[in-house]
């Protein structure tokens, strides 16, 4: 049985199904398109757009697609303006930014958590980590739960981009060095190394991985954290450990976390970050913090890169 649960998207937020023409994003695309509204903002509206980049037609789209859900980029979704580059982006990937290679594999679990925060342009890949609320799932259960996920907010997408979306969604995310082929379609993509994913027993079952992660460093984890109880806008400055494991959109959600893993996160930060505590108020665990939560979300992530 495939269990949902009903959706917090504001009614005001856009629901983007299927705009990745089939394409996962590959190694180098994130960097390219980056680099290249850079370079030039209106690179994506002129004819030879896929020509100066490198890649076929719908690659391109694809690549201005990704750069956009993924927040590297401010694209107005119509495609008919100049993107530019957003200020996460520069901070990741500019000259002087964290990791301008992605040579980190924490940065690319900072970039799941920024495809997935709101507002989110990749419908799908959201409902499939917050709305699915299974371990053990096969690619039809998945596209069941979307079906529900998109009736649920009165939507029209057809069933068929559904399915590319679920296709689209297990390629990135679950790991194929079991295929016999090796031309560039069926190369992983960079966000397989994550292992959020796996195959479970056979071709048709897969999984979520709960727990720790060995790549997801403290600091990325609490740093989302902080990105969470900034999204409230409630000017408190604490959030429940329970609401950070299994709100929609959480990071315990996005990042598949168990309750232990989630702790010993907010506790190693804790250990050097005076402005993050632990605190148990009647039974109620909650991280609390003593500085606005998008600064502090900042100050973590540049200890951890800069050090």
């Amino acid at each position: 049985m495939v269990q949902t649960i009903n959706s917090n998207i504001s009614s005001g937020t856009e629901l983007i199904f299927a705009r990745h023409e089939t394409f996962y994003p590959r190694y180098s695309w994130l960097k390219k398109g980056f680099q290249a509204v850079s370079a030039n903002s209106g690179i994506f509206l002129e004819e030879d757009a896929h020509i100066q980049l490198g890649v076929g037609k719908n690659m391109a789209k694809a690549i201005r697609y990704w750069c956009g859900a993924f927040k590297l980029i401010e694209d107005d979704r119509t495609g008919q303006t100049s993107p530019q580059p957003s200020q996460f982006g520069k901070m990741l990937l500019g000259d002087d930014g964290y990791d301008p290679f992605l040579e980190d594999p924490a940065s690319l679990w900072l970039l799941h958590w920024h495809l997935l925060k709101q507002p989110c342009r990749a419908t799908a890949w959201y409902a499939a980590f917050n709305a699915l609320r299974q371990t053990e799932f096969t690619s039809e259960d998945l596209k069941v739960a979307l079906v529900k996920y998109r009736d649920a907010l009165g939507n029209r997408t057809v069933e068929a981009s559904l399915k590319k979306d679920v296709t689209c969604l297990l390629r990135m995310y679950v790991s194929q060095n079991n295929d016999i082929s090796l031309n560039e379609d069926n190369l992983d993509c960079p966000f397989a190394e994550l292992r959020l994913m796996q195959r479970a027993g056979d071709s048709l079952h897969y999984a979520f991985r709960i727990g720790a992660k060995p790549s997801l460093h403290a600091e990325i984890v609490v740093a989302a954290c902080l990105d969470f109880a900034e999204s409230f806008n409630s000017g408190q400055r604490t959030i429940s450990l329970s609401r950070l494991l299994f709100d929609e959109g959480s990071p315990g959600m996005v990042f598949k976390l168990s309750e232990s893993a989630l702790c010993d996160a907010i506790e190693q930060v804790a250990r050097w970050c005076k402005a993050i505590t632990f605190t148990d108020s009647a039974g109620i665990i909650q991280m609390s913090f003593t500085q606005e939560p998008a600064k502090l979300s900042h100050t973590i992530l540049d200890r951890y890169y800069r050090k």
